[in-house]
C-alpha cells in the first residue's frame, strides 16, 4: 500500500526539481520518488561497504590485489 507524504521546500528547490523532472520526461512527484529511492539504495550500499571495511579491519576478510583477483578468474 502506498503512503502519501507532504513536504514543504523552498520555491527554488521545487523549481529545480521540476526543471530536472521535465528534462527527464517525468512528472515531478515520480522524479522525487526516484530521487528518494536512489538515495536509500546509496545508504544501503554505504552500510554494506562500512560493514565490509569493519570485517577487513578485524581481519575477518582477506584483501587481495587486483592482479590476484584477475589471476584467480583465469584458473
Amino acid at each position: 500500500m502506498n503512503k502519501r507524504v507532504t513536504i514543504e521546500m523552498p520555491e527554488e528547490m521545487h523549481e529545480a526539481i521540476a526543471e530536472h523532472a521535465a528534462k527527464a520526461g517525468a512528472k515531478t512527484d515520480a522524479y522525487v520518488l526516484d530521487l528518494i529511492e536512489q538515495h536509500l539504495e546509496d545508504l544501503h550500499d554505504i552500510a554494506l561497504a562500512d560493514a565490509a571495511m569493519d570485517r577487513i579491519r578485524k581481519g575477518e576478510d582477506q584483501v587481495i590485489s587486483s592482479e590476484e583477483f584477475w589471476r584467480g578468474l583465469d584458473d
